[in-house]
C-alpha cells in the first residue's frame, strides 16, 4: 500500500515521503532538510531507498548530501541538465522513473528554473494520480521566474493543466494563502475563490497543509491557469493598460498576472 505524507521544513516547504507500507521502502521528493526527513524516516520505521530532485535550488537538494551519508545506495533522481550534479539517475523530459509499482513520466517545466522537471503517475495513490510539480505550480499560484521566461512558464503550466483533472498537485510550498489574497485582489467578485479562501484558512487556523490540491480546482481557481479565461482576461488588459505592458497574447497576458503577483 502506498501513501504519501508531506514532512514540513523550513518555515514554509513541504518535502514529500511516499511510502510503501509493505516493503518498508520510502521516496522521498526535494529534501531541502536532512533532519525532518531523517525524523520521519525513524519514527515511521520506513527505510530511504529513492530521492526525486525537481530543480537545483538549495531548499529542494540541501539535505541530500546528509541523507545520503546514511544510506548509500540510496538512488537520486533529478534533473540531467542542472546546477545540482549529484544525481545518480539523470533524468530528461519524456523519460520514465519506475518506483516500486508506480511509473512517473518526467515532465519539462522549465520557468521558476531551466532545469526544473516534474514527476506525473497515473497510478493512484490515496486515491488519485500523482503530480510533484516542486516550484511551478502551486495552489491558486505559480513559481517565481528566477531563470526562464514568461512564454516557457506559460507553455510549462499548460502542460500541467493538460493533466487529468482528477490530479492530485503536491507542491513543494505552503504559500496558499498569500497567492489567495492576490488572487482575490484581481478577482474579488469570484465567489469559488471567496469560497476557497475561507476553507484554506479554516484548514491553516486547525494546524493542516493546504496541499495536496486537486488539479481541477486550479484550473477553475488559480489564476496563473486562467490566462485564456475572459474574467482574467479582462483584469489583465486593464492591468497592462495602466503600467505600459503589451496585452495581445496568451504570454503576455501570463506575464501581466505575473508582474502583478510580484509586484502585489
Amino acid at each position: 500500500m502506498l501513501t504519501i505524507s508531506a514532512i514540513p521544513a523550513f518555515n514554509d516547504n513541504y518535502i514529500w515521503c511516499l511510502a510503501d507500507s509493505d516493503t518498508g521502502k520510502a521516496l522521498i521528493v526535494d529534501p531541502g532538510q536532512a533532519k525532518p526527513v531523517q525524523e520521519h524516516l525513524h519514527a515511521n520505521g520506513l527505510t530511504l531507498d529513492t530521492i526525486l530532485v525537481t530543480h537545483h535550488h538549495p531548499d529542494h537538494v540541501g539535505g541530500i548530501k546528509t541523507l545520503v551519508q546514511d544510506t548509500p545506495d540510496c538512488r537520486i533522481t533529478g534533473p540531467a541538465e542542472s546546477p545540482f550534479t549529484e544525481s545518480t539517475n539523470k533524468v530528461h523530459p519524456g523519460d520514465e522513473v519506475v518506483w516500486e509499482d508506480i511509473t512517473f513520466k518526467v515532465l519539462g517545466v522549465p520557468g521558476h528554473t531551466l532545469d526544473h522537471i516534474a514527476f506525473y503517475s497515473d497510478v493512484n495513490v490515496d486515491g488519485r494520480p500523482v503530480l510533484f510539480c516542486g516550484d511551478t505550480l502551486f495552489v491558486c499560484g505559480c513559481g517565481r521566474l528566477f531563470e526562464g521566461t514568461p512564454a516557457q512558464m506559460l507553455e510549462s503550466l499548460r502542460s500541467l493543466r493538460d493533466l487529468p483533472g482528477e490530479t492530485a498537485v503536491y507542491c513543494a510550498h505552503e504559500y496558499t494563502l498569500a497567492n489567495l489574497k492576490f488572487a482575490r485582489s484581481w478577482l474579488p467578485d469570484d465567489p469559488d475563490l471567496e469560497a476557497f479562501e475561507r476553507k484554506c484558512q479554516e484548514k491553516r487556523d486547525a494546524g493542516e497543509p493546504t496541499v495536496p490540491s486537486v488539479l481541477e480546482d486550479e484550473k477553475q481557481l488559480n489564476p496563473f491557469l486562467r490566462w485564456d479565461d475572459p474574467a482574467v482576461v479582462s483584469v489583465a488588459k486593464a492591468y497592462c493598460a495602466k503600467h505600459g505592458l503589451p496585452a495581445d497574447s496568451d504570454s503576455a497576458i501570463f506575464a501581466a498576472i505575473r508582474h502583478g503577483k510580484d509586484n502585489f
